[in-house]
């Protein structure tokens, strides 16, 4: 190996280890527009256990799920007002890259930062490159709360 090859070894190692950890943490980003109260965490009003999901909607951290196209991030579970007393609640998995899907309200549908797989929010996929549906789960209001079976 003479000098000119080891230079551009060492340049091409280098310019790797700077572009590779910047290319992983983009898979998993939601544009800052969207971030907004969908915070993963459980709030007040929320409770979990193994086999579902309870939220007091009245509360303050749902208050977004009171109106029709409103929305919230709990656990990895997008839950979204679709209107006339009817709930959505998807993973927020991207069943093509795995990568956080984000739902936005303005247009109505579930995006994918990523690779620009756009889902209904019933999870069908609209475009791809995704070409499985986003895993759905079930939900029932009886009055204030809205429980997610796991």
């Amino acid at each position: 190996m003479n000098r000119r090859e080891l230079i551009q070894r060492v340049l091409l190692g280098g310019a790797v280890l700077v572009m590779v950890p910047s290319v992983l943490e983009s898979c998993t980003k939601i544009p800052n527009g969207n971030a907004g109260s969908n915070s993963g965490t459980p709030a007040g009003g929320t409770t979990i256990t193994s086999n579902k999901i309870d939220l007091d909607i009245t509360l303050a951290d749902n208050t977004a799920l009171n109106s029709a196209g409103g929305s919230r991030f709990v656990e990895s579970i997008i839950v979204i007002n679709t209107g006339g007393g009817k709930f959505s609640a998807l993973s927020n998995i991207c069943t093509h890259a795995g990568c956080t899907v984000y739902y936005n309200s303005g247009s109505g549908k579930i995006e994918c930062p990523c690779h620009g797989s756009v889902f209904t929010t019933s999870g069908s996929v609209i475009q791809g490159p995704a070409t499985s549906p986003l895993r759905s789960y079930p939900t029932t209001l009886i009055g204030n709360i809205l429980t997610i079976t796991l």
